[in-house]
């Protein structure tokens, strides 16, 4: 048996098997019930000043450092 013939073989049973389960383990870890707060959190991060919002760019450097 040639080599290319074992390794499509081996593609086609086993491999096929565990890329299945890597990939509905994945999904079940994305989902698990825990996540909800981590993921949450993730989404929220560009919304978090948004009542200080950066000061703007023509300002200059002194009177960012004086505010602070």
């Amino acid at each position: 048996m040639e080599l290319y013939t074992l390794l499509r073989q081996f593609a086609d049973s086993w491999m096929l098997l565990f890329l299945f389960t890597f990939f509905i383990g994945v999904i079940v870890w994305a989902f698990r019930p825990g996540s909800t707060k981590a993921y949450k959190d993730t989404a929220n991060i560009p919304f978090r000043h948004d009542d200080a919002p950066a000061p703007s760019q023509d300002q200059p450097a002194a009177d960012k450092e004086a505010r602070a």
